[in-house]
């Protein structure tokens, strides 16, 4: 699907340049992507960008910093904790949108579930790629992403680190940036789930269980809906069932 889009530079709350893709008129929706991705892998090249903004909304989608055409910079004091949380709330503040929908895959729904426990009222919100146990538990996540870095140019196929490194050089990841970002993630734990009020989606490929169950987040958000789409945690992605079930999410009712 060719859509029309607009990318231009956003300087986040402390001066570091993050790449902001937009597509589509309507009402704002807010994706953020997972790790190691970008805008254009998540939500542009397998048309979701495109079906939603035939839908009537328009998309808003950052690089994260150290990612895509996102700056990394590779100094440890660029990264304090929770810096995308610090970074999606610059870029909501700087929207200042009256009503808007917000959501992530992956690192992208777990900085989204940390972000509605924070003052910001999203409409809706969708956690895709995102299970209970994926929301806590970082260390051991942290450890295996930072493990597959060092692994990166000596790793043989069939290392269990083996598909990361894949996708980490496909899409040109600077290693030195991304190990600094991994190590700023803390923990969300099941009783601040329990206080997110917004609507949320819970969407899930049917053989992704890499960051835990997703019925069992769905369960405990108090708004919380659970869809299953055909795939894995790297294939969901790439099917156009996801794109539907957002269209259909954010469409309902309004």
């Amino acid at each position: 699907m060719m859509v029309d889009i607009k990318s231009w530079d956003f300087s986040s709350f402390d001066g570091v340049k993050l790449k902001i893709h937009e597509t589509g008129q309507g009402r704002a929706v807010i994706l953020l992507h997972g790790l190691f991705s970008n805008a254009e892998t998540n939500w542009i090249k397998f048309g979701h960008a495109g079906h939603l903004a035939e839908a009537g909304f328009r998309v808003i989608m950052p690089d994260l910093r150290a990612h895509g055409q996102s700056e990394a910079p590779h100094e440890r004091d660029a990264y304090p904790q929770d810096v995308l949380i610090k970074d999606a709330l610059a870029l909501i503040e700087h929207f200042d949108l009256p009503d808007y929908d917000l959501g992530g895959f992956s690192l992208g729904a777990r900085t989204t579930a940390k972000l509605l426990t924070t003052k910001i009222a999203p409409g809706k919100a969708i956690l895709a790629g995102m299970g209970l146990e994926g929301l806590a538990g970082w260390d051991r996540r942290q450890g295996f992403f930072l493990k597959a870095i060092e692994l990166r140019d000596t790793a043989k196929r069939g290392d269990p680190h083996w598909m990361a490194i894949q996708f980490m050089k496909s899409q040109k990841v600077d290693t030195v940036a991304a190990a600094h970002l991994l190590k700023t993630f803390s923990d969300m734990q099941p009783d601040a789930i329990e206080t997110i009020t917004t609507p949320t989606l819970v969407l899930c490929g049917s053989e992704d269980r890499d960051n835990g169950d997703p019925e069992a987040l769905a369960n405990l958000l108090p708004h919380g809906y659970h869809v299953a789409v055909p795939g894995t945690h790297m294939s969901s992605v790439t099917e156009p069932e996801m794109a539907q079930e957002m269209v259909l999410f954010l469409s309902a009712n309004q």
